[in-house]
């Protein structure tokens, strides 16, 4: 697959293809769905199949100082995209250039001059262009006008009536309930980032951690997690993790701290992975380092135990199935 970033032009050999347009955020089955009508759709017209997104998210650029909510980054987007069979990524930057283009500029700048496509696949919810005036509707008049290919997904519903949305995602893991929210997405959600060095204050209790920062992700609920934790080199190694402001210590710091489970070596500087499994407690002052010392060690049975169960099996989603080159 592709990734195709900034002004970057569009190869000759991506011209003439179906777009699913939208944020993907997570890459729900909500998502999932949209892409898989446009690689229907790329398939009849027999040109390559793209998605288009935004960096940063629309709700990042009008409302810079709102709290974090990212559920996926842009190189996660395009690892889960390039395992559904997408040919190209194309990741448009969300400046006030494009905030001002009206939905008809936007569709006949981006979509037919840029991008050349010959289709366009949005999910029901979609707006665009200036103040989000362009409705659905309004993608499907202009596609019809152009000549083009189009389709309107109507909402994927997974647990219960709602639709799966990243707003409902995000909701669950704010409550914690990250098993919820791995069902909703169709896989365990996780963080990635670069292990930095800490205060080595785990080591002096016999519970060393990986210390990564949340960055722009979306802030689950505060408190202790079982974790698997994806190294560079492929290993997976289970866990358990505090995220939090580590009341015990001062001065307060947010952080994802992982303590692996027969693990021992450097990971200092390294880009890992931390998958949260299941909530376990949340976060508490400790009166002394003993009494930490002795929570962390139930909470390490704890989450062994729940590692162990068969609903929280790595293999408990399997990846979904991509009809983008191979349609029924």
């Amino acid at each position: 697959m592709e990734l195709i970033t900034g002004q970057q032009p569009l190869p000759d050999h991506l011209a003439g293809g179906v777009a699913a347009l939208g944020n993907f955020d997570g890459f729900h089955p909500g998502h999932q769905a949209v892409v898989r009508q446009a690689g229907l759709l790329a398939n009849d017209c027999g040109g390559p199949l793209l998605v288009i997104t935004f960096d940063p998210h629309p709700a990042r650029f009008f409302k810079p100082d709102q709290p974090p909510f990212q559920l996926t980054s842009i190189s996660e987007r395009a690892r889960l995209m390039e395992a559904f069979g997408v040919d190209a990524l194309v990741v448009l930057p969300f400046d006030a250039q494009l905030a001002r283009l009206s939905p008809e500029d936007f569709f006949q700048q981006v979509l037919v001059e840029r991008l050349h496509l010959r289709g366009v696949v949005s999910g029901y919810d979609f707006t665009f262009g200036k103040g989000r005036s362009g409705t659905t509707e309004t993608l499907r008049q202009l596609a019809d006008q152009q000549g083009m290919a189009s389709a309107i997904v109507p909402p994927v519903s997974v647990e219960g009536d709602e639709a799966v949305s990243s707003t409902l995602v995000r909701r669950k893991l704010a409550d914690g309930d990250v098993a919820l929210a791995a069902r909703l997405l169709g896989r365990w959600w996780g963080i990635e980032g670069m292990v930095e060095g800490g205060d080595q204050r785990g080591r002096t209790i016999g519970f060393p951690t990986a210390n990564v920062s949340l960055g722009d992700y979306a802030r689950p609920r505060y408190g202790v997690y079982a974790v698997r934790v994806f190294l560079p080199d492929g290993q997976m190694v289970e866990g358990v993790a505090n995220i939090g402001i580590r009341p015990t210590f001062s001065p307060p710091r947010e952080l994802l701290e992982v303590h692996l489970f027969d693990f021992s070596g450097d990971l200092y500087g390294a880009r890992v992975r931390v998958e949260l499994i299941e909530f376990i407690r949340p976060e508490m002052r400790f009166d002394g380092l003993d009494a930490l010392k002795m929570q962390i060690g139930s909470d390490c049975a704890t989450a062994l135990k729940i590692l162990r169960q068969p609903a929280y099996a790595p293999s408990r989603f399997k990846p979904p199935r991509s009809l983008a080159r191979t349609p029924d």
